[in-house]
């Protein structure tokens, strides 16, 4: 049996996908941390990494995440 890609499931795909474990672990909606990336301007994406680690102790990946997910928007917006 052929196996169906993750948008044909329904399923996030990259930055997205760590979204409701981000929810779930720190017990605040995605949209307060791209709220509080808002506020950080237009640093390097490791810099705003380095922050959401040190500041807000999220995970590294759960932190990459969320920065390359607003920096995405950023650029697209």
């Amino acid at each position: 049996m052929p196996e169906r890609d993750a948008s044909a499931q329904g399923k996030a795909k990259g930055p997205a996908s760590y979204f409701p474990s981000i929810e779930k672990t720190y017990g605040r909606p995605v949209a307060h941390w791209l709220a509080l990336l808002d506020g950080q301007g237009a640093r390097p994406h490791m810099a705003l990494v380095a922050w959401l680690k040190s500041e807000h102790g999220l995970g590294h990946g759960y932190a990459n995440a969320l920065v390359a997910w607003h920096r995405s928007r950023s650029v697209q917006g």
